[in-house]
């Protein structure tokens, strides 16, 4: 155990270390500088701007960037869409996989549009080796969206008064080109070397150690994989996620995977350090995240290292933890760690089943969900937190009597009034969703077209932890997060289009928040720093902003915490 331990902090401090220097270089990058990889994809990226007639070096506005990354999503959503319901008839799908309904085509070409990758569909029968490519597509795109928005909000907070803002196709070819791409061709290196797959072949017919023929899914395992961990998706090749031995063979890759899906939201933080010059003020919003982070994953590791209570009052010893839903070759510790990681990031990928995890961790899993602001994904995890340091300006001005100052520029009304909306739209979205879902099942209503059948049949589990089980869902769609606890039946009409519904809102509204809120400060003229002035980057208001995320979170989920995951463990202690 003491070596699951030691590994566990290997992984976040390997990836701390890696994640400054690749902060510095995402600056250089956002900025304009020179750097090693310009040679190699400068001519790529004159070829993409030549060919679509797009001049990368015209300043936009805010309202343009939004115009811009609102207007790629629909035809990314489209092409995704239509080649999901017709795959069966399409090229590439030598195992003969079926189209999609359109229920779950729409549920899915959103989810991996979103960057958010919740899956109604096990990847082994549920879609094409050609749909598999486009969704991998996706999920490059999706973080670089992410990131070129974040680099604008960047922009946005420099001392001075302007309209332009940069160029989000410049911010996001980038993006793509000179972090997401290398980064991934050296993760699916290390993964092909330990054994995941790389092929377009169909399944390999294979014979057991104990006579059986069996017949094996494989594919481009390697290249989805490595995305959808440096990218923060989360999306499975296999319907296991990274519990499948294809996609996660050995201890060795999952500690390259958890690095992978932690490096970019670290290196963000820093990056807006080294862009501003204000690197203090990067470590202070780590510093505050890190607590947070800290606060979900030592309770889940304890929990899970521990066991299940009720298996100990049958007097049965549990050297190993609690290994229920939990790969051998992992054991409870780092899986513990995963789940915290992968919930808090919005990666939303797997190494362990969740819903088989102990209460007090799903608790946690939650939790990280539904704060979705330390660390978060690609870009879009600082636009959250961004938010909170606006409400957080606000508060800390009225207490101590100032006009509430955000690095030079006034924090007014209209401000604040969209920081609050984002922050309360995230609650309403998860709850009322799941209020919805409740009543149907408390009701047994026969839900005709939206489910065949009654709504608790979409319930393998009853009371508490069937509660869980929606609550998760509709917490895992608002944070554009994709895990889930799999004893929820969700591929059907009710729960593909109410979850895709929800991934829209919750991916696309927070962004415009933060986007109009640094393109109306941006306007404004710059105030030098006085004797009065808020420090943003010192201490206590650090402490401010964790209170704030805090009491936002416990006012507005802890009732339907106790409802289910903490009433479920007080049941069993």
């Amino acid at each position: 155990m003491n070596t699951e331990l030691l590994g566990i902090i290997f992984m976040f401090a390997a990836t701390l270390i890696l994640a400054v220097p690749l902060g510095k270089y995402t600056a250089k990058i956002f900025s304009g500088d020179k750097t090693l990889l310009d040679p190699l994809f400068r001519p790529v990226e004159q070829f993409f701007y030549k060919f679509s007639g797009i001049d990368a070096t015209k300043q936009m506005n805010w309202k343009q960037h939004l115009y811009a990354l609102l207007s790629i999503h629909v035809i990314w959503f489209l092409l995704c869409f239509f080649t999901l319901i017709f795959q069966g008839s399409l090229p590439l799908n030598p195992d003969g996989n079926p189209s999609m309904s359109p229920d779950l085509a729409f549920n899915t070409a959103i989810s991996f549009l979103v960057n958010c990758n919740l899956q109604h569909y096990s990847g082994e029968t549920g879609v094409s080796y050609l749909s598999q490519l486009l969704l991998m597509f996706l999920q490059f795109v999706s973080a670089g969206a992410g990131m070129a928005v974040c680099a604008m909000v960047f922009n946005a907070m420099k001392e001075r008064q302007t309209e332009a803002l940069g160029n989000f196709y410049n911010y996001f070819l980038k993006s793509c080109t000179r972090i997401l791409l290398p980064l991934s061709i050296v993760v699916a290196i290390i993964l092909v070397f330990n054994g995941s797959p790389m092929t377009l072949a169909g399944k390999a017919s294979i014979t057991t150690l104990q006579g059986d023929s069996v017949q094996v899914s494989r594919g481009p395992v390697a290249a989805f994989v490595a995305i959808k961990h440096i990218g923060t998706n989360g999306g499975g090749f296999f319907g296991a996620n990274s519990a499948h031995p294809l996609e996660n063979p050995n201890y060795r890759t999952n500690m390259v995977e958890m690095i992978a899906q932690m490096i970019i939201p670290f290196a963000m933080i820093f990056a807006m350090g080294f862009y501003l010059k204000r690197r203090k003020l990067a470590w202070n919003i780590f510093g505050v995240m890190t607590i947070g982070f800290l606060l979900l994953v030592i309770p889940t590791v304890i929990t899970e290292i521990h066991g299940n209570p009720a298996i100990h009052q049958l007097g049965i010893s549990q050297p190993n933890g609690a290994m229920e839903g939990k790969e051998v070759r992992f054991g409870p510790a780092a899986s513990g760690y995963w789940s915290i990681a992968t919930t808090v990031i919005s990666t939303g990928s797997v190494n362990s089943m969740h819903d088989s995890g102990m209460p007090l961790s799903g608790t946690m899993q939650l939790l990280a969900m539904m704060t979705n602001c330390f660390y978060g994904g690609c870009g879009v995890g600082f636009l959250n937190y961004y938010i909170f340091i606006i409400l957080a300006v606000f508060l800390s001005g009225l207490m101590v009597g100032r006009t509430p100052e955000f690095l030079g520029k006034k924090v007014e009304a209209r401000e604040v009034k969209i920081a609050a909306f984002i922050a309360i739209l995230h609650p309403l979205l998860i709850l009322a969703g799941t209020a919805l879902a409740s009543y149907f099942a408390a009701h047994d209503t026969a839900m005709g077209y939206w489910f065949n059948g009654k709504a608790t049949g979409w319930l393998n589990n009853p009371n508490n932890h069937g509660f869980s089980e929606m609550l998760y869902e509709y917490t895992s769609s608002a944070a554009n997060n994709g895990s889930g606890f799999e004893g929820l039946g969700d591929n059907n009409p009710f729960w593909n289009i109410s979850t895709g519904i929800i991934l829209l809102l919750s991916r696309f509204i927070p962004i415009i928040g933060p986007l109009a809120i640094a393109g109306l400060l941006a306007q404004k003229k710059h105030i030098p720093d006085s004797a009065g002035t808020l420090k943003t980057d010192s201490t206590i208001f650090g402490v401010m902003t964790f209170a704030i995320i805090f009491i936002i979170a416990a006012l507005s989920f802890f009732p339907a915490l106790a409802l289910g995951p903490l009433a479920e463990y007080f049941s069993m202690i």
